[in-house]
């Protein structure tokens, strides 16, 4: 078999900060919760907000299902 000589590839994190990234101010927090109730994305507020307040990793978060959130007609 012959050896493909393949192009090199820079890698796509070349020249790019790397790492844990800097906390949302509180004026972003603001900002993010005023444009997405100004945009009527009602899902993706309670999302965002959700996420602050209890401080879910974005993996727990997006694996919660409506009913570990409610009891009956309330949400907990």
């Amino acid at each position: 078999m012959e050896a493909r000589e393949h192009p090199h590839r820079e890698a796509w994190n070349k020249g790019k900060l790397v790492g844990q990234k800097a906390p949302l101010k509180p004026k972003d927090i603001w900002a993010i919760r005023i444009h997405l109730q100004n945009a009527h994305e009602v899902r993706d507020l309670a999302m965002f907000k959700l996420a602050i307040d209890s401080k879910l990793r974005g993996c727990d978060l997006v694996s919660l299902r409506v009913r570990d959130v409610t009891h009956g007609n309330q949400v907990l």
